[in-house]
Order: C-alpha cells, then sequence, then structure tokens
C-alpha cells in the first residue's frame, strides 16, 4: 500500500471497511474510468468517482454549459455557463479531490475515435443521451471486453444495468438496433425530473466501484428499472441473445458504426 497520510485520512471511511481496505483503495486509485458525457448522468457520477479516489477519470463531452442544464447537470454552476463541460468538470472533480488526473476529450465520440479512447480505460460508464453514442459504446467494449455501466432516464423514470462481455448480454440483446429517428421523444420533448439524474448517476457510479474493487454483485445480466413517481425499483433478468448482431454467436456487426445523430430515450422493454 502506497498511500500518503493524507490520502488515509481522506479515504479512511473506505479503508475501515472490510470489503475496501488499504488494497482495496489502493486498487481505487490505480483505476482508469471512462465517462461518456458530463451531463445529467455523467455529472453525479463523476463527483462520487471522484470522491472515491479513482486515479483516472476521462470524460468525453463536446458541449458547453447552457443555464437549461443546472436543474440537473450538478458538476456545473452559474459560473460555468459558456464553458466546455469537460472544463467545468474537471475544476469541480479537483476541487474535491485533486489527486484525480482528469483526461478531457472535446470531441464527439464516433467510429474513428472510439476504439482508441476506450481502449486506455478500465471500466466505461455510459452517461449519453443520444443512440449513436450509446450503440457505438455498446459495441466497442463488447470488441474491447472493457464492462459497461450503463444507464438512462425519461422524464421521472430511470434504467440502470452493467454489461461485460463473457459474463452476460450486452445492450444489443436487450434493444437490437436503434428505433427510427422521430419515432421516440426528443431530449428536449421528453423532459426530465432533476433529481432524478442524480439518483441514476450515483448507481452507476457505485456499480463502477464495486466492478474496480471486485466487490458484490453487479448488475450483470439485470436491468434494474427506478420508478421516481412510485419511489419504486423493478428488476428484470436480461438473458444474452445468441441471435444478438454484436455479442451472439454468428455476429453481423463487426466494426463501428455512425448512426445518424439524433437524441432519444429508448423507453419499454
Amino acid at each position: 500500500m502506497n498511500l500518503t497520510e493524507e490520502q488515509i485520512q481522506r479515504y479512511s471511511r473506505h479503508i475501515i471497511l472490510p470489503q475496501v481496505g488499504g488494497i482495496g483503495q489502493q486498487k481505487l486509485m490505480d483505476a482508469k474510468v471512462l465517462l461518456i458525457g458530463a451531463g445529467g448522468l455523467g455529472s453525479p457520477a463523476a463527483l462520487y468517482l471522484a470522491a472515491a479516489g479513482i486515479g483516472k477519470i476521462g470524460i468525453v463531452d463536446f458541449d458547453k454549459v447552457d443555464i437549461s442544464n443546472l436543474q440537473r447537470q450538478i458538476a456545473h454552476g452559474n459560473e460555468d455557463i459558456g464553458r466546455w463541460k469537460t472544463e467545468s468538470a474537471k475544476n469541480t472533480i479537483n476541487g474535491m479531490n485533486p489527486d484525480v488526473e482528469v483526461v478531457e476529450y472535446r470531441v464527439p465520440i464516433n467510429a474513428e475515435n472510439a476504439m482508441d479512447i476506450v481502449s486506455q480505460y478500465d471500466v466505461v460508464v455510459d452517461g449519453t443521451d443520444n443512440f449513436p453514442s450509446r450503440y457505438l459504446m455498446n459495441d466497442v467494449t463488447v470488441w474491447l471486453d472493457k464492462p459497461l455501466v450503463y444507464g438512462s432516464i425519461f422524464q421521472f423514470d430511470g434504467q440502470i444495468s452493467v454489461f461485460k462481455k463473457g459474463d452476460g448480454p450486452c445492450y444489443r440483446c436487450l434493444y437490437p438496433f436503434p428505433p427510427p429517428p422521430g419515432s421516440v421523444p426528443s431530449c428536449h420533448e421528453a423532459g426530465v425530473i432533476g433529481v432524478l439524474p442524480g439518483i441514476v448517476g450515483s448507481i452507476q457510479a457505485a456499480e463502477a466501484i464495486k466492478i474496480v474493487l471486485g466487490i458484490g454483485d453487479p448488475l450483470i445480466g439485470r436491468l434494474m428499472i427506478f420508478e421516481a413517481l412510485e419511489m419504486k425499483f423493478h428488476e428484470m433478468k436480461i438473458r444474452k441473445n445468441p441471435e444478438c448482431p454484436v455479442c451472439g454467436d454468428s455476429p453481423t456487426i463487426t466494426e463501428p458504426i455512425d448512426y445518424e445523430e439524433f437524441c432519444g430515450v429508448q423507453v419499454g422493454v
């Protein structure tokens, strides 16, 4: 264990946990987690991963902070309006924990750069709000054998799961192909209660931490559904689809695809 005295104090509540200890905290500090998006889901995930001591956090986002973001995107404040979200999130993270190395990717994730970016990280947390990025992250993490912590939000409801090649299904086992553009509400049309991404993003952070530590029972093969209005959690099993176009027995998709750019939330299962 190579923790400094200051780090021992900072992470003392982790270290006293039998499931974590000094060795586990060192694992967290050695870990590299990639966040796709610094918005509603990415904000709470980033803050809790940073507070936990994740050593390197990559953030992919090419948007700037808008006043309409502040209702739910807690990594940003009034003073950040007009700034790059990656820059704002980095400043917030390092204000909380200067130990964390934050790498900014101010680019849209696409078929050209996804494999290179994802290959540098241990775990990917999907905080996207559009289908092209969501399907791209699924496919790339399958091919690179990286755990993918999935989350999505819609008005008052959220979904969370973990996709890991070899241990369970992938996102395409659940939703093989994106819906046609215009068939689901856009990001601006759907709306979302501000607290919802905080709950879903925090669960995503918890799953990422469990994966890094190798403890507990991640949401592999399980889809957790949260209904805020009823304050209920439901869970459904997801089975690996042998005909899945990416992780099935005879894959038909073998290279990254850039689907037409459109926002939307996949509802129903």
